[in-house]
């Protein structure tokens, strides 16, 4: 599957990357993923270098050597590339005008022209531009928030980015600077700032954005540049910086060295948000949240003040080697305002979090109780080492499942944007026991099948065969089985749920389909801790011979979409690759009689009905459904009046949620999801389908 130099990856970035306020799907991002865009305290592997100009030339080619489907730099590549990089340098439209977009592609093309060498020079003039719009826009807030300002609650601000053009006269900036500045007032007298302070707020705010565009100086457009030529080829191709690099690790083996603590940038203040349980800060007692960090100190040298700095540089001051010692300094505003170091020795935390868990939920029908198992799997996460594994945490779990003599599990990957290939195979192997799970075919049309089979050939015929241990029958489970699933499940849980679903092995219930990616990348580390490439290598195909590539799984019991999941999606992706079939790999491997009573169309046609039956009479669903079409209504406009009913509605204030309150919050938006797809799971026990064929009975999990 891997070694040291590459990883395949069957993730989805776009779930867990930075988003910027803008479209619906930023809007989405900003307001229920906010914990994703936090930055946690993290080791650094090495001194980090940025790329170079001329390193860019060798990294285009490098891409177009590697990826799937596109070879050569073409006219439409570099289109994209520029397209990619206005869009980086001015994500939210309010920095360049309609004009400046002509101005800058001839430099960029330029930057693209070739692949044999580049005019880095070019980067400057984009440069002097960016820097000019940013004095200007500093300069105009300024004026807005002037002793004059006035708050006018009918303003409405349109957050589709991608529907909204570029202004073109200085007077239509104003008017929208207006906008933006306003809503961003009305947010923090929302939470308890009065009006003078907030005025200042936005005023520095403006103040930083101009300083960190004159920090982002030509040299390093470069790696703009190169983030932007990768997502020209596809949307999951990408440069990853040494910083980005480490994240993704991070991410996908939910363990780091550091201190344990997430912080947050506010307004050139870095406040602790939230310590890690199990961190070397939470074990020493002595930081809290809300804290700002004003000033950090390696050991034996003078602290340096981190005021206005840019967070992911003070990360990379926070970052360090488990054992060492790095000294902080502390303001704390309680009774009173006071100032203090604390020094923390550095070690390793473990994201537990992220881990795969289990609950249980009972249901009680004609006076028999009924339980059942729901394991939420946030992500298909491990490591090379064996150390942490999402397979080996879910057989545990299930194995907790069998002690508890639960009559039915759904596996939760609503919120799972995917993950390690050879995770997803093995978790899908858990409730499948042999058999092939998924196939992938390269640029030179190979394709190589995954098969949890311990006695699979390496090949067979002209298809390549990866195996990996199959389960024991005794430990398969094989009981009724649920999997919920949204537009946000990609990937490698596109994998195991379209395994589960062409094995007629369980009941898919969630929103009509999920994300669509149906591409698989490597990871490759470049030298000289330049960070590394991720790089669409191959597309991925369900045992039925289908791709889930812009189509998804679609669910087999649909329950309602929230409004602003509508623009999540492969499709809604700049570039993203055709779907493609290959011939069927479904029986090829495994057991001919299968452990499990197949789930057939008739049964899932009754339990749709049933379902269908239970939403419309369910009151949490009902005001899913209002506030979709609410915000239909809307088409993307935001009001100023209607944050204040919204804050009104929730308890009348917007004072900042901890981390606790925030998942909470996100845990009782999905709870009727959840609880919908445990009430299929209970029809399906009922209705009597789905009971275990007689060889499982030695050690499935249904039945009491």
């Amino acid at each position: 599957m891997s070694d040291r130099n590459y990883k395949n990856i069957s993730g989805n970035n776009h779930l867990s990357r930075r988003i910027a306020l803008g479209s619906k799907r930023r809007f989405y991002s900003w307001k229920f993923l906010l914990l994703l865009v936090l930055i946690l305290i993290l080791p650094l592997s090495s001194v980090a270098k940025n790329i170079t100009c001329n390193r860019l030339p060798l990294l285009m080619k490098s891409f177009l050597y590697n990826h799937y489907a596109i070879k050569n730099l073409t006219g439409d590549v570099k289109t994209h590339a520029i397209d990619n990089m206005i869009q980086r340098l001015d994500p939210s439209k309010t920095l360049l005008y309609a004009s400046d977009l002509g101005r800058l592609r001839p430099y960029l093309q330029d930057l693209f022209a070739s692949m044999q060498t580049v005019n880095c020079a070019s980067l400057n003039p984009v440069y002097d531009l960016l820097v000019s719009r940013a004095r200007e826009n500093e300069a105009i807030v300024k004026m807005i928030v002037g002793p004059d300002y006035r708050l006018d609650e009918t303003l409405e601000l349109d957050i589709d980015v991608k529907k909204r053009p570029y202004v073109k006269t200085t007077a239509e900036k104003k008017i929208l600077l207006r906008k933006v500045v306003q809503f961003q007032i009305e947010n923090d007298l929302l939470a308890g700032v009065d009006l003078a302070e907030a005025k200042k707020k936005q005023i520095h705010r403006y103040e930083l954005q101009t300083m960190r565009i004159v920090e982002r100086n030509p040299e390093k457009l470069i790696m703009i540049a190169a983030e932007a030529f990768a997502q020209s080829l596809d949307p999951h191709t990408s440069y990853l910086s040494p910083d980005n690099l480490e994240d993704l690790r991070i991410q996908m083996q939910l363990s780091l060295e550091g201190i344990g603590v997430v912080l947050r940038s506010d307004n050139g203040f870095t406040i602790v948000e939230e310590l890690i349980p199990g961190g070397a800060a939470e074990r020493l007692g002595l930081l809290k949240p809300a804290d700002k960090i004003i000033a950090v100190a390696q050991a034996k040298e003078k602290p340096v003040n981190i005021i206005d700095m840019d967070l992911r540089d003070i990360v990379k001051m926070i970052r360090g080697k488990k054992g060492t010692p790095v000294t902080l300094t502390i303001l704390r505003q309680a009774e009173r305002t006071y100032r203090f170091d604390t020094t923390i020795i550095r070690d390793k935390v473990d994201i537990k979090e992220q881990e795969a868990k289990i609950t249980y939920e009972s249901r009680k029908v004609d006076g028999k109780q009924y339980r059942f198992g729901v394991i939420d799997l946030p992500s298909f996460y491990g490591d090379e080492k064996g150390d942490k594994s999402c397979y080996e945490d879910v057989r545990n779990l299930l194995a907790q499942a069998r002690r508890q003599h639960v009559d039915g599990i759904v596996l939760d990957l609503s919120r799972n944007g995917g993950g390690l290939l050879a995770e997803a195979v093995r978790v899908a192997g858990l409730f499948l026991g042999e058999g092939a799970i998924v196939a992938t075919k390269n640029s030179r049309e190979q394709v190589t099948i995954y098969v949890n089979d311990s006695t699979a050939a390496e090949t067979k015929g002209k298809d390549k065969v990866i195996k990996f241990p199959a389960e024991n029958s005794r430990e398969v489970y094989t009981g009724p089985l649920a999997v919920l699933t949204s537009r946000l499940s990609a990937s490698a849980s596109e994998i195991v749920a379209g395994a589960l679903k062409d094995y007629h092995r369980a009941v898919i219930v969630g929103s009509d389909h999920t994300f669509g990616k149906g591409s698989v990348q490597i990871l490759m580390p470049l030298p000289e801790d330049l960070g590394g490439m991720k790089v669409t290598t191959s597309l991925y195909f369900l045992p039925g011979g289908k791709s889930t590539q812009k189509t998804g799984v679609e669910a087999d019991v649909r329950l309602p979409i929230f409004f602003i999941l509508e623009d999540i999606g492969e499709t809604a992706l700049e570039y993203p690759l055709p779907s493609q079939t290959i011939s069927p790999f479904l029986g090829l491997y495994g057991n001919s009689v299968p452990l499990w009573k197949n789930v057939e169309q008739p049964m899932l046609t009754k339990l749709a009905v049933r379902s269908k039956a239970r939403v419309i009479k369910d009151a949490k669903f009902a005001e899913i459904i209002k506030n979709n079409q609410e915000a239909a209504g809307k088409k993307g406009l935001i009001r100023l009046a209607d944050l204040r009913k919204e804050v009104e509605k929730e308890g009348g204030s917007n004072e900042k949620k901890t981390p606790t309150e925030l998942k909470q919050k996100a845990r009782d938006q999905y709870a009727p999801f959840v609880s919908e797809s445990i009430n299929v799971l209970l029809d399906m026990v009922m209705l009597g389908s789905v009971q275990s064929a007689p060889s499982a009975a030695l050690g499935g999990l249904a039945g009491r």
